[in-house]
């Protein structure tokens, strides 16, 4: 797999030969995946990772993975430049806070919901006919059902803090 931007004869440098000052090769293993017109791409991963240990890395791998390889270094470089102790695990951290956060105020919508339908029909049970009954009585196992997993999801919650890596 070759650089488009490598043509015969002058052969222009990759990101990685031009960062490391050195003659890029017909057969760099870099030139693929760190074209000369995106230099930060390659500046990142060097940064965190080192040359040699990408190089190492890449010759390791299928040529069909290395595509994946470093998209996947690229990420985790650029978040361990913008967060430097916990990398992208920090940003999985927060965006599963805000997944739970978002669980949270979903199922006090859904409990205000069934509380406001529960008071609605109950507002007026003498004018209630047969199948308002029925109703509010599937009204009613659906509170049930709704705050049994309330709990059910905050012990599956409690357990995942007590098997975590952080405490």
């Amino acid at each position: 797999m070759k650089d488009n931007n490598r043509k015969q004869g002058a052969a222009s440098p990759c990101a990685a030969c031009k960062l490391l000052r050195r003659r890029c090769a017909a057969d760099c293993v870099f030139a693929p995946y760190f074209p000369a017109d995106d230099p930060h791409k390659f500046a990142s991963v060097h940064k965190v990772f080192g040359a040699s240990n990408v190089n190492k890395m890449l010759q390791e791998l299928p040529e069909h993975q290395r595509g994946d390889a470093v998209s996947s270094m690229v990420y985790e470089a650029n978040a361990r430049v913008r967060d430097p102790v916990y990398g992208c695990v920090g940003a999985i951290s927060s965006l599963q806070q805000q997944i739970d956060m978002l669980q949270t105020q979903l199922a006090l919508a859904q409990a205000e919901v069934v509380h406001m339908r529960m008071r609605y029909v109950t507002a007026s049970p003498e004018n209630a006919s047969p199948s308002s009954r029925s109703h509010m009585s599937q009204l009613s196992h659906q509170a049930k059902s709704l705050f049994s997993m309330d709990m059910v999801d905050q012990h599956h919650h409690n357990m995942e803090e007590d098997d975590s890596l952080w405490g």
